[in-house]
């Protein structure tokens, strides 16, 4: 038999669901909305420096440098520290690869 705990505990759940699924269609609507006017301004601020491309080859070569040095200088060893090296790695070449190419 289901106890009053149990059916607001389902209200709630239902709740904010809906609240979390109506943010979602918000924020890709927004997503949607600006995606021009980021498109021009990645343009703009993008064109002069190296290039998506090359500033793509290096950003991999320097994570790929950083990262081993941190997985080494943690201690545990590469196998260790490899479920935090692998959401580091896309974290790091995204960073440096926008700023190898919006610098540079």
């Amino acid at each position: 038999m289901v106890g009053e705990t149990d059916r607001q505990d389902k209200k709630d759940t239902r709740n904010l669901f809906v609240v979390l699924t109506v943010l979602v269609v918000v924020l890709l609507a927004a997503v949607l909305l600006l995606l021009p006017m980021i498109t021009d301004m990645a343009a703009v601020h993008f064109a002069p420096g190296l290039g998506f491309k090359s500033g793509a080859i290096i950003a991999f070569f320097a994570t790929i440098v950083v990262l081993l040095l941190f997985a080494l200088g943690a201690g545990d060893g590469l196998i260790g520290e490899l479920q935090f090296v692998l959401p580091a790695f896309f974290a790091f070449f995204v960073v440096i690869w926008l700023l190898i190419t919006w610098i540079f």
